[in-house]
């Protein structure tokens, strides 16, 4: 049985969902909610296994809302609700998180087969929104690349760098590449020539702002 919880602050809306939704075999309502200001207690006293999110709701809105579910339940799966498919808010969602989203004027058999299309690792959402999603990540690869390349690093004190940005000490980089603390200290030096920094403070930080990890 799969439970479905609505953030909606439109009545009408909910309850048609609602209704959708019990005449479903499969489905059942988990809840229903007018906006996302007490999000994590209602999730926790009654957690779904699928978010239908409206994006623009007063208080605490949907943007807001995906954010937290993603920080504290990762494992629900969300999907926006949207009257435009064009809607910038729309796109932040889905950056942050979102595992797709369905137009309100959706039929209610594609409704459906949204959820189970989430439920069974998809992600329903129109080819003008994927297409977005897809360049804003080709954008952010190639914004990387010419970072890494801006700077020389080797895949290998890329590697290095990443750990570093991580947390992880010089030992626990040596151990998750298989290499010696030694050689990791060699990277790290040429690490620090290359980016022109001086310790590994300045690699991180320069690392997070330039893109390069």
């Amino acid at each position: 049985m799969i439970k479905i919880a609505v953030f909606d602050d439109h009545q009408a809306r909910r309850e048609a969902l609602k209704l959708l939704i019990d005449l479903h075999p499969d489905m059942e309502m988990g809840g229903e909610y007018t906006d996302c200001s007490n999000l994590i207690r209602n999730i926790k006293n009654n957690t779904p296994d699928v978010v239908l999110m409206d994006i623009h709701m007063p208080g605490i809105d949907g943007l807001a809302g995906v954010k937290l579910l993603k920080t504290h339940f990762p494992h629900i799966h969300v999907i926006m609700q949207t009257v435009f498919d064009d809607d910038d808010n729309l796109f932040q969602c889905l950056l942050a998180g979102a595992d797709g989203y369905i137009l309100k004027k959706t039929p209610n058999d594609q409704l459906i087969a949204g959820i189970m299309e989430v439920v069974g690792g998809g992600a329903p959402m129109t080819p003008s929104i994927a297409r977005r999603v897809l360049q804003h990540f080709s954008t952010q690869s190639i914004k990387k690349n010419k970072a890494q390349a801006g700077y020389e690093l080797s895949k290998r004190e890329i590697d290095v760098l990443s750990c570093l940005v991580k947390g992880s000490s010089q030992k626990m980089i040596a151990a998750e590449l298989f290499i010696s603390v030694f050689t990791v200290n060699n990277h790290m030096k040429n690490i620090y020539q290359k980016m022109q920094v001086h310790n590994v403070s300045e690699a991180v930080a320069t690392a997070i702002q330039k893109n390069i990890v």
